[in-house]
């Protein structure tokens, strides 16, 4: 653990803010501005920006599932990691 770099408290959740953030703001801002173009193009007002704005947010609802299982596979094995120590420093104060 020595030779990895400390990184502050904050940065984890700072990363994690900006990842949900992105999966929810690029595809709903895609969405309006494709959508209205394209139902300006088309006459179509609302349906392309309806139907991109459902697929953003089909898009935005698997990327922050992903981004969350990703941390949480994440912190599960921190998790593990941590008992793992535990149990060895326990057995080792057992011996001594």
């Amino acid at each position: 653990m020595a030779d990895q770099p400390k990184t502050a408290w904050w940065q984890p959740a700072l990363t994690i803010f900006y990842e949900v953030t992105g999966w929810i703001v690029v595809p709903i801002v895609f969405s309006l501005f494709v959508g209205r173009a394209l139902d300006r193009k088309f006459g179509t007002e609302p349906w392309w920006f309806l139907g991109l704005t459902a697929g953003a947010f089909i898009i935005t609802t698997v990327g922050i599932v992903r981004v969350a299982s990703k941390y949480l596979k994440q912190i599960e094995e921190k998790g593990k990691k941590k008992r793992a120590n535990q149990t060895t420093d326990e057995r080792n104060n057992q011996h001594n």
